[in-house]
């Protein structure tokens, strides 16, 4: 139950780390220490609003909550 994180660097020296399970989560950072924070941030932000929202979430972190079962 884990959300990759990939990291580039661009051409001007940025630091480019994204979540490829949630698309557009995606944040730059002058070292790879920082777009990985940020990212990271970013994508609970988006995993709060898909929940708080009733969509769904990705299956690698699905695992992560236990569903009640029906009595």
């Amino acid at each position: 139950m884990r959300l990759a994180i990939e990291i580039g660097r661009e051409d001007d020296g940025r630091f480019l780390a994204e979540v490829p399970a949630l698309p557009g989560v995606i944040a730059y950072g002058n070292s790879s220490a920082e777009a990985t924070a940020k990212v990271k941030a970013l994508a609970l932000r988006v995993l709060a609003e898909r929940v708080e929202h009733g969509e769904p979430l990705p299956v690698e972190i699905e695992p992560l909550f236990a569903t009640p079962r029906a009595a």
